[in-house]
């Protein structure tokens, strides 16, 4: 498949979950792809699963350094002469039960605050001056259903953070549709990745498999970055059929 032939995309937390599974999928359709995380074991093993599929590079990174990610956009600009896409999936949450407001700590909000929120932001404000100058781009931030509907489930620093992104997305096509640039916020609801490791606690294997899956995700998307150049889709909204923010959590009926 060749549909995207030519182009270059930039996935940050690309080694694993949502990240990674979009990394694939861009690859299989002709992309070139970089993949960036702050792991480098993460990085290895998702560099290897994406060139399966087409081309890949990897790029040891951390969104949460301004000046790292700046340095990081104009080197991939240098080398490739554009990022036609940028799927910024790099995200965290507070581990366990010290996420809510009895719990959590400074430190735990404000590390939550550069990754979710700065982060991103810093990576949509590297990569727009490019595609404002080709007059063409996609951006793909990864939100959550908490950054529409906020839970006690994901605490407030991840529910602020998500719903600034919705916010941060909304900012760029206002100012940057003139430019052919379109963003996206997804907004997925459970989807079965290592950030489920965190919650206080684990699902089941039996609830992650009735979650979204991440190629579920990647196939999001890659459907995407295929929009024709005349169509933006402002926000997306994904949850698994059996979504327990609806149902209180209780288990599928059996029979």
């Amino acid at each position: 498949m060749t549909a995207l032939k030519g182009k270059v995309a930039w996935i940050t937390g690309g080694g694993s979950g949502i990240g990674l599974a979009g990394a694939v999928s861009l690859a299989r359709e002709g992309a070139h792809v970089v993949i960036s995380g702050r792991s480098k074991q993460s990085l290895d093993s998702g560099l290897a699963e994406v060139k399966k599929a087409g081309s890949a590079e990897a790029l040891l990174l951390d969104v949460a350094d301004r000046d790292a990610v700046i340095r990081a956009a104009a080197d991939i600009e240098k080398r490739h002469r554009r990022i036609d896409i940028l799927v910024a999936s790099a995200g965290t949450n507070i581990s366990g039960a010290k996420r809510n407001l009895a719990t959590m700590s400074l430190d735990g909000w404000d590390d939550v605050v550069r990754i979710n929120l700065n982060g991103l932001f810093y990576c949509c404000y590297a990569v727009i001056p490019g595609m404002r100058e080709r007059k063409d781009g996609v951006i793909i931030n990864i939100s959550s259903w908490a950054g529409r509907y906020a839970s006690v489930l994901t605490g407030p620093a991840y529910n602020a953070t998500k719903r600034a992104v919705v916010a941060i997305t909304e900012s760029i096509n206002m100012e940057e549709c003139i430019n052919g640039i379109r963003a996206t916020s997804i907004l997925p609801g459970e989807v079965a990745t290592p950030i489920m490791a965190k919650r206080p606690v684990p699902p089941s294997p039996e609830r992650m498999a009735e979650m979204v899956q991440a190629e579920d995700l990647g196939e999001t998307i890659l459907y995407l970055a295929k929009m024709p150049k005349r169509t933006c889709v402002n926000e997306l909204i994904i949850s698994p059929t059996l979504n327990r923010f609806y149902t209180g959590g209780l288990e599928a009926p059996k029979g």
